[in-house]
């Protein structure tokens, strides 16, 4: 369907994101669903002039029983189209459901296997050219000499050469030519500015920006505040305290960016894209072209992997380029990215950096927490406006709102805008403060001389449904045990942590064993517990991938600067997890009840955190700095 008003999913917009797809439309198709069968019951009602209670629907037909005859939908759907919806249509009762809750497996699975799905970087157009991409090595520095120009003009099938806002660009007639004309492009660049907004500084540092976010003085808000943090800790039998960070990460999906443009003759634009919120890209779009919205026609293809990367990122997207050289060349053009350029002009899941301190009482339980997370988010950047909210919450969720009843707790969050192109990634704030907290309440656990599993349930003894969950996820595995012990090629250990994300519930322990200083991951054993579902098979997989991710995360990934340039240029440099260190990964629904949560993110916070006590559980080494990688393993 087209962007517009006839389409929309929130707030007047369709997106996805936030795995919220089924969660927000649920209860309108069930509705919608609930409405056509109404129709089509009427309408056959009048085609075999008996009453409407006297007839049924299964897979496809209504059904008259009494005189044993049917009508497929399709032959009363131009009836059905006439009558007037009914406002109030009964919803089948859930315990009847014949589909829902059925596993079923995904539809664009055959194409997508057998090279038959068309993806944006697929498309093509009459008297296309492609177009390859240089961007500047500092982000917020611009082209201020071609030395080369007439050179590259001249290479074969060198259609045109372009200046662009923080890139130089070739139009050709491949896109392996336009890619080796603009390598061979001679750029002289503006010299850096100093770091800003989407300004990074000649001296900027992924060690320098933890650095600053340690040294913040800013006492800044409370993100949650309960009880009284300063009595507590003044009554301590014992006091926890710890640091933790996380790096800059990339998206890394398989689908390079792309964006092909082209004006009508009547000045209109169509655009194929891959996007996650197609009115927000038509309004973006627009403004380049200066257009009005209405006369850009979004295309939205199949996505190649998105986690967060298809939303509107500034210099982190393609399409204006797009645009631009359609309207300088006065033709179709495909902008694709190469692997090298992605990697450098990718919106980045921000560095983060939290610090934590725990009051023990006597019995080693946990009487207060504080948390001082210093950083920024998203939806801070992007959205503080639109919410005016001072607290971001992409910064601070997984650190906030814990079930566990400590019953003293203070969450403070001071704001410190990162110079680099910011976004949100698969799970946002719970990817990384999830692990932080988990990781820490196994330290609280040691520190009192509590069992990490035993904490948890002492902590959760009045919810129902955590508790149920986590005697879930100890069956699935065998049974609790955190070890080191003896086990087939070496000595093992366990890790458990939670997480609430987005409405879900999640339990995950993690297998591991060392050798030669790394750590391998032997088993995932996930409870989750999404209140509901309405694919068992779509939403096992979600919760599948989603470790998958998690758990390269944790392992291997980080962006990392030095001298205001990333050193990571392709997969050999921003290495991610490989099918020889997929562990084999258990599923469990649980199906509690409670409101419908997600399903799409859930299932990745808890694997870095569950990977991590492992780790700490074998080798007595608690990593604190992520990733793994960078952290040599003594052997248990």
């Amino acid at each position: 369907a087209p962007p517009g008003p006839h389409h929309p999913v929130v707030n007047g917009l369709r997106m996805t994101g936030g795995s919220f797809s089924t969660r927000s439309s649920y209860a309108v198709m069930r509705r919608l669903g609930a409405t056509a069968r109404d129709m089509l019951i009427r309408a056959a009602a009048a085609r075999l002039k008996v009453q409407e209670a006297e007839l049924t629907t299964r897979d496809g037909v209504v059904i008259h029983a009494p005189t044993d005859r049917s009508l497929p939908y399709g032959d009363l759907a131009a009836d059905a189209l006439l009558l007037k919806p009914n406002e109030a249509v009964p919803l089948r009762d859930p315990s009847t459901f014949r589909y829902i809750r059925q596993p079923v497996p995904r539809l664009d699975v055959h194409d997508k296997a057998t090279g038959r799905a068309v993806y944006a970087i697929d498309q093509k157009l009459d008297g296309m050219l492609y177009a390859a991409v240089q961007h500047a090595p500092h982000l917020g520095t611009e082209p201020e000499a071609l030395a080369n120009a007439a050179e590259i003009r001249a290479m074969p099938g060198v259609h045109s050469v372009h200046r662009l806002p923080g890139a130089v660009a070739v139009a050709a007639d491949s896109w392996w030519r336009a890619r080796k004309a603009v390598e061979a492009l001679g750029v002289r660049w503006s010299a850096p500015k100093p770091s800003g907004l989407d300004t990074v500084a000649a001296d900027f540092s992924s060690d320098g920006m933890v650095a600053a976010l340690k040294a913040a003085t800013d006492p800044g808000l409370a993100a949650e505040a309960v009880g009284d943090t300063a009595d507590a800790f003044a009554k301590a039998a014992k006091v926890i305290e710890a640091e933790y960070e996380a790096p800059y990460l990339a998206h890394a999906q398989l689908e390079p960016p792309t964006a092909l443009a082209h004006f009508a003759e009547d000045g209109t634009l169509d655009l194929w894209l891959p996007n996650q919120m197609p009115e927000l890209f038509q309004a973006l779009s627009a403004q380049v072209a200066g257009l009005q919205p209405a006369q850009v026609r979004i295309h939205s293809p199949m996505l190649g992997g998105f986690f967060g990367r298809h939303f509107a990122y500034g210099p982190g997207n393609p399409f204006p380029q797009a645009i631009r050289l359609a309207q300088a060349t006065r033709r179709p053009v495909k902008v694709i990215w190469s692997r090298e350029e992605e990697f450098r002009s990718d919106a980045l899941r921000p560095l983060s950096y939290s610090r934590f301190r725990a009051a023990l009482d006597a019995r080693g339980r946990p009487s207060a927490i504080e948390v001082r997370t210093v950083g920024e988010g998203p939806i801070g950047r992007y959205f503080g406006a639109l919410f005016k909210n001072p607290i971001d919450s992409s910064a601070v969720e997984g650190i906030v709102e814990k079930p566990y009843a400590i019953p003293n707790r203070r969450m403070t969050f001071t704001k410190l805008a990162h110079p680099v192109t910011i976004a949100f990634w698969r799970s946002v704030g719970h990817s990384m403060n999830d692990a932080f907290y988990e990781s820490f309440l196994d330290e609280i656990a040691q520190g009192g001389g509590q069992d990490p599993f035993a904490l948890r349930q002492a902590l959760l003894k009045d919810s129902p449904r955590h508790l149920a969950l986590l005697a879930a996820a100890a069956e699935m595995s065998g049974g609790w045990r955190r070890g080191p012990y003896p086990a087939e090629g070496g000595t093992r250990a366990r890790g458990l942590a939670m997480a609430s994300p987005f409405g879900s519930e999640t339990v995950t322990i993690a297998e591991v064993s060392v050798a030669g200083g790394e750590a391998r991951v032997r088993t995932l054993w996930i409870a989750f517990d999404p209140g509901s579902v309405v694919n068992p098979a779509i939403v096992r997989a979600q919760v599948e991938s989603a470790a998958a991710l998690g758990l390269s995360s944790v392992l291997f990934e980080q962006i990392v600067y030095r001298d205001g340039v990333r050193q990571s240029q392709n997969f050999d440099t921003y290495p991610i997890l490989r099918r020889e260190h997929m562990p084999a990964v258990h599923v469990r629904i649980v199906e509690s009840g409670a409101p419908m949560g997600r399903d799409g993110e859930p299932g990745l916070p808890g694997v870095p955190p569950a990977v991590l006590n492992a780790i700490a559980a074998l080798t007595g080494q608690r990593i604190r700095a992520l990733p793994i990688a960078n952290t040599k393993l003594s052997a248990a």
